[in-house]
């Protein structure tokens, strides 16, 4: 980033806390009401002071401590759930205000002359803050996707040998793939012999969503284990019938509970009551 010339570090310094109250009015007013209300005040001004700081820095001519710092800034504000346009629109305003303040009583004349080395400054600092921005989103969305794969089709032992699959949503062909991989992991590396499919939290059952099910099942008995498919509500049994699935060769319960008390029984045990 190549250094600017002195006027404007120095009226950076000398008007700072100007710029910054009327910098943060600004994105306050210009963010979505359901965010500004839930952000305090803080977070703008100490958002926009970091920013200033970093503009600051930008005259020491130190790329990479400016980079390292604009990845920070970026990292904090992707955190605060702020999109890419409103930041692009924020960093658009303080680049107004901050030119029409300095050129105030400047001529137009005057004005096209700082114009060229204004942006020449300050457009790579801007340019970079968005680049970082958006790594920082890519890397954020790539690590909640992992996240929510790994929560997608879940394996949970609770009982020696028992092991349950909650579902919750709705099953399209990648998550069924997910569903069938770790059913077959999960039954090798705990040596179940029961497992229980809980779709209690999916929505609809249609064809398709049978089809995997039925499918897994049949896998899960290939490796030498049992598969019941648990948390059958009456209006998905109505829907099954109505399509003409058959289950016939899946066990199925209308409750976790009810499933949790035949696996016991498959695997020789039961649920007994103490008596006081």
């Amino acid at each position: 980033m190549n250094q600017p010339s002195n006027p404007f570090l120095k009226f950076i310094q000398n008007n700072r806390e100007e710029l910054l109250a009327e910098w943060t009015d600004k994105m306050k007013a210009l963010d979505d009401p359901k965010v500004s209300s839930v952000l305090s005040d803080q977070v703008y001004t100490n958002t926009c002071n970091e920013y200033i700081n970093i503009l600051l820095l930008s005259f020491r001519g130190e790329d990479k401590e400016i980079t390292s710092k604009i990845c920070d800034f970026s990292q904090r504000i992707v955190q605060q759930g702020w999109s890419l346009r409103y930041i692009s629109t924020g960093l658009s305003e303080f680049n107004k205000l901050l030119f029409f303040e300095m050129t105030i009583d400047d001529s137009e004349e005057e004005k096209m002359k700082l114009v060229w080395s204004f942006d020449k400054w300050i457009s790579p600092v801007n340019s970079e803050v968005l680049y970082q921005y958006a790594s920082s989103w890519e890397r954020t969305v790539s690590l909640q996707k992992i996240a929510l794969q790994e929560l997608s089709a879940p394996l949970i032992p609770v009982f020696e040998n028992i092991t349950v699959m909650p579902l919750v949503g709705t099953i399209d062909t990648e998550r069924a793939k997910r569903i069938m991989e770790n059913l077959l992991q999960g039954v090798v590396k705990h040596r179940a012999e029961v497992v229980l499919i809980d779709i209690t939290g999916v929505p609809v059952v249609d064809t398709m969503v049978a089809h995997h099910i039925i499918q897994a099942s049949e896998a899960v008995r290939l490796v030498g284990a049992k598969c019941l498919l648990v948390g059958i509500r009456p209006e998905i049994a109505q829907t099954i019938v109505n399509l003409g699935i058959d289950l016939s060769q899946v066990i199925t319960k209308n409750s976790l509970q009810k499933g949790i008390e035949s696996a016991l029984e498959m695997t020789n045990r039961q649920i007994v009551s103490l008596e006081e």
